[in-house]
């Protein structure tokens, strides 16, 4: 029997990719600069930073785990789409104005945690809506919709240092709320309702077989060491290569630019090539880009080196998610969940990490990524898939 509400079309895939950069545009321009506003807006200390991006990512891995595989079983993945973008325009709303630190961390553990679950039910509601329009290209689609968050962290991130600049947080603030509220209209009005994500009982152990449990601390680590150093990366800039604001803005921009071809090359292989070696391809480049980004002493040279962090995100970020679709395969939602859980563990991770590069200087915290990178890349390697 099946709860199809509306049955799946492929101009559903439109207005997905709309909402996609909607939501990523709301993110790229807030989220980058996030510790840049703990640090100068409420004078946190490295404690109080580390401490409010932990309960931050806690608080969204909790719900966004809960919900996921709630949805599974019910016809709401649209309408979860619709409140966790109002949640998050609610919840910017309140970052440009309130100033004081624990009523922003109560807002972050709550509306922010609701809205995280958005991007990986966004992912889920693609592969399901395409499996059941008998489409045969998920991974390439799926790439296609995870590009358009790579689309708005190219302007995101420059607009964000020209909002800092022109009117402060609360320009910028203000800003992402409204993207995120556009983003719950056109969910609301141009996506489908579609029926329960599961297709049958689930399979016994699907969820906890050892190709799983590695593949979850792998990609922890390799996108523990993204977080950190895009976390620190304003800092960085600024702090020890006396850049810009604008310059870490044009930075972040120009490593999404790099990444929108890469993602759909990567997507178009995935077709055709094992997701796991193209993961393992990622990995490798990572060791080379934060060895690239230790030795750095100018700005250009880190703006140069953003061409590896792009190979890195659209192999590890992008085709990740097709790669744990197929891990547990009989589940959407949580298997997504499961995959954007280890960026929020990775987050967690990255808010105590840059505390400590706080204290030991900015750079070490690609010492860390390097050191993350190696740990997640020797995780991976044994992660094959063994037959049932």
């Amino acid at each position: 029997m099946t709860e199809t509400l509306v049955p799946p079309r492929s101009g559903s895939l439109l207005p997905l990719l709309s909402v996609s950069l909607l939501t990523g545009v709301g993110y790229a321009l807030a989220g980058p600069f996030m510790s840049l506003f703990l640090i100068k807006e409420l004078a946190a200390g490295p404690f109080a930073v580390g401490a409010f991006l932990l309960a931050m990512s806690l608080a969204a891995l909790a719900v966004s785990t809960v919900l996921g595989r709630w949805s599974d079983g019910r016809a709401v993945r649209r309408n979860l789409m619709v409140w966790a973008s109002v949640a998050g325009g609610v919840s910017f709303g309140l970052f440009a104005v309130l100033r004081n630190y624990w009523l922003l961390l109560v807002v972050a553990m709550s509306l922010s945690a609701v809205a995280s679950c958005l991007m990986p039910q966004m992912f889920a509601y693609a592969r399901q809506s395409l499996e059941r329009s008998g489409s045969a290209r998920a991974p390439l689609a799926i790439s296609a919709v995870r590009t358009m968050v790579s689309v708005s962290w190219v302007a995101g991130p420059p607009v964000a240092a020209l909002l800092i600049d022109a009117s402060g947080f609360i320009g910028l603030f203000a800003v992402s709320a409204v993207v995120y509220l556009v983003a719950a209209v056109v969910t609301g009005l141009a996506l489908p309702e579609l029926g329960s994500g599961a297709e049958g009982p689930p399979v016994p152990g699907s969820e906890l077989r050892r190709e799983v449990v590695l593949a979850t601390a792998a990609f922890t680590l390799l996108q523990g060491a993204t977080a950190v150093g895009v976390y620190a990366l304003p800092l960085y800039l600024t702090d020890v290569l006396h850049g810009t604001t604008a310059d870490a803005g044009l930075v972040l921009g120009l490593c999404a630019a790099l990444e929108i071809p890469l993602m759909l090359g990567f997507g178009a292989l995935a077709m055709r090539i094992d997701y796991r070696r193209l993961v393992l391809v990622g990995g490798v480049v990572a060791l080379a880009y934060y060895g690239v980004m230790l030795a750095t002493t100018a700005t250009w040279q880190v703006a140069a080196a953003q061409a590896l962090h792009a190979v890195v995100i659209a192999a590890v970020m992008g085709v990740g998610i097709s790669y744990f679709q197929d891990l547990v395969p009989d589940r959407p939602g949580y298997a997504t969940t499961l995959f954007t859980g280890t960026a929020k563990v990775s987050a967690m991770m990255a808010g105590p990490l840059l505390a400590l590069a706080q204290v030991f200087g900015y750079r070490s915290a690609y010492a860390i990524g390097l050191a993350m990178s190696v740990l997640g890349l020797a995780l991976l390697v044994p992660a094959r898939r063994r037959a049932v």
